[in-house]
């Protein structure tokens, strides 16, 4: 209402009309001044004799009831009428406010029913499931664009199948597994697989995770439970997938703190609705976890996720599979081996890979080359396992020294023992957090089974830099051993400890596997509230054992770094010289099985 007012007073402004007071416009009348008036209302407008030198001709004003006007004139006021609202502004005055109070009650209505206004899906809808639903046509992975997980994908293949011809299944009796787990470690391309299996079949696909069904409202977490089979049921045949199964699925009644009712609840209701729902309805379950080891025994038995496939880290011609799926798009140039850099990043997922050849093109396209050269393979493998280079971190020339020295030791070590990885460079760059230098090993081919050879190898190449640190303290002018080999001797410990307790490879401790945690499958911690099993004698015997397995590496790495003096000497001046030597370059020591015996 005050803006119509304010757009008829600047409408009248803009027409060459003035506003006087009431008081005025009876001065103008008793001057005699006025030509003509017209009156609407309370309203006068007119114009005047002659146009005053201090506005327009014409004029308008709001008529003052005569009594007030005349004892107001008497008494040498100035008086003025404002406008009403009219009958528009009536009408807007009795409107408006019931408008205003609907139009804000609808909007909190759509936003506690969780409507497109609704900021996070309402308040009313936090029941709803939260799993987003991807139509067959949008599904664009098929299993052309999975590699490494042949075995995987061939047990998968039966879900296809059953899902395109459900009655052939149903000929003979079979029953198609209801739920599917995938289990491996990060990376691996459990998820993946899983939209190949929707591609594949062309069947809707829900998307959801374990932790998106877990609220702070309690019955929450049951209630999305339902909402996701309601609607599965009415899209079947599809597939519902659910990641890290293991934030909803874990065992219940293991937790010391307790508060976990909101948990078990949705986890009961998880285990009600795979029971529930009828075997001729075309639903597929998959899930995927990286620690299997903790999900509920109920989750796993017969009837609920009853088939569990194994999705490991690739083996040497799994990588090489996934290396060809990742560098389809990518510009390489005619040096590039694949085989090569697939023999160079044993232990990767298909992650990780991806992430390689990802780097190899960034890095390539920073030194604006035409195309992805094998050497920006191999220096991405190094970024990714070593870290960045940190060429700014200066050291001085006697802890420049202590590096040269100390990596020097790790790789004739390394090319001295039998049973070790072979070394393929040493460099005295510092990269990453921490590291000053590395030496980098590879092993000639994918190993799943090590020996007491192999382990006692690995300890004397990880013992190798204390080994040449000792080695120099004995110079003239010389320094202590530093604080460098602490990652090894950390390494170099595990190895041991799990020699003695988990493998059974001491002799006096005899074949027994004293550390019996369970929690180990994917290379996840223990338990931290495990109890030991053994007695103090034992632990005092287990940690002499562990003593002596370390003792015995150092000085073994001694015992060849004294016999190979003078090949120490000059691989870490050459280290020094050139910061990076390769296979070719480094000196070759006289191998341990040339050396005389410890006397």
């Amino acid at each position: 209402m005050m803006l119509l007012l304010a757009f008829s007073l600047f409408g009248q402004l803009g027409t060459g009309v003035q506003p006087i007071p009431y008081s005025k416009f009876m001065q103008y009348l008793d001057q005699g001044k006025v030509a003509r008036v017209t009156i609407t209302g309370d309203t006068i407008h007119g114009d005047l004799k002659e146009k005053p030198s201090d506005g327009p001709q014409s004029f308008v004003t709001q008529r003052v009831p005569g009594e007030l006007a005349s004892t107001l004139e008497k008494r040498g006021v100035e008086f003025s009428a404002s406008p009403g609202a009219g009958p528009l502004g009536t009408l807007l005055s009795w409107i408006l406010p019931p408008l205003l109070f609907v139009g804000v009650w609808m909007l909190a209505s759509r936003y506690m029913l969780g409507g497109r206004g609704g900021l996070g899906g309402g308040l009313l809808s936090v029941g709803r499931s939260k799993a987003k639903l991807v139509a067959e046509t949008d599904v664009k992975v098929s299993f052309d664009d999975v590699a490494g997980v042949d075995e995987a994908k061939v047990e998968l293949h039966e879900i296809v199948d059953f899902l395109k011809r459900p009655e052939e299944f149903g000929r003979l009796g079979a029953k198609i597994p209801r739920g599917i787990l995938l289990i491996g470690p990060p990376g691996t391309g459990k998820t993946l697989l899983a939209r190949a299996v929707a591609g594949e079949a062309g069947v809707p696909f829900f998307s959801t995770t374990g932790a998106e069904f877990v609220e702070m409202f309690v019955g929450v977490g049951a209630s999305r439970v339902r909402d996701l089979f309601e609607q599965a049921r009415k899209a079947a045949p599809c597939i519902i997938f659910i990641d890290e199964l293991d934030a909803l699925g874990r065992a219940r009644g293991i937790n010391p703190i307790g508060g976990q009712d909101e948990k078990e609840q949705t986890l009961n209701q998880l285990l009600a609705e795979m029971d529930g729902f009828d075997r001729s309805v075309a639903i597929v379950i998959l899930a995927a976890t990286n620690r299997p080891e903790i999900l509920d025994p109920a989750l796993l038995r017969a009837g609920r996720f009853d088939r569990q496939v194994l999705v490991d880290r690739p083996e040497r011609a799994g990588r090489l599979a996934i290396l060809k799926v990742h560098v389809k798009k990518l510009k390489l140039a005619a040096d590039v081996d694949l085989e090569g850099v697939a023999a160079l990043t044993p232990g990767f997922t298909g992650a990780d890979l991806a992430n390689l050849a990802n780097e190899a093109a960034v890095r390539a396209t920073r030194r604006k080359a035409e195309a992805i050269a094998m050497e920006d393979f191999t220096e991405s493998v190094e970024r990714i396992v070593a870290g960045l280079e940190k060429r700014s971190r200066v050291l001085i020339p006697r802890e420049r020294r202590i590096v040269a020295y100390h990596e020097m030791g790790h790789a004739l070590v390394a090319m001295a023992v039998p049973g070790a990885d072979p070394v393929q460079k040493i460099s005295i760059i510092p990269r990453g957090i921490a590291a000053l230098g590395y030496t980098m090993q590879h092993p000639a081919e994918d190993r799943y089974l090590m020996g007491r050879t192999e382990l006692e190898a690995r300890m004397a190449v990880l013992m190798g830099g204390r080994a040449a640190e000792t080695l120099i303290s004995e110079d003239p002018g010389h320094v202590d051993v530093s604080t460098g080999a602490a990652d090894d001797l950390a390494k170099a410990t595990d190895i041991a400890r799990g020699m003695v307790l988990r493998f059974g490879m001491d002799a006096g401790l005899g074949p027994v596997a004293w550390d019996t945690e369970q929690g180990q499958f994917l290379n996840q911690p223990g338990n931290f509230w495990a109890q030991r099993r053994f007695s103090e004698q034992t632990a005092h015997d287990v940690d002499e054992a562990v003593r002596a397995l370390l003792r015995r590496a150092l000085s073994r790495a001694i015992a060849i770094l004294r016999a190979n003096r003078a090949e120490l000497d000059k691989g870490a001046e050459d280290l020094l010289a050139h910061e990076t030597l390769t296979a070719e370059t480094m000196p070759k020591p006289i191998p341990e099985s040339a050396l005389p015996p410890p006397v």
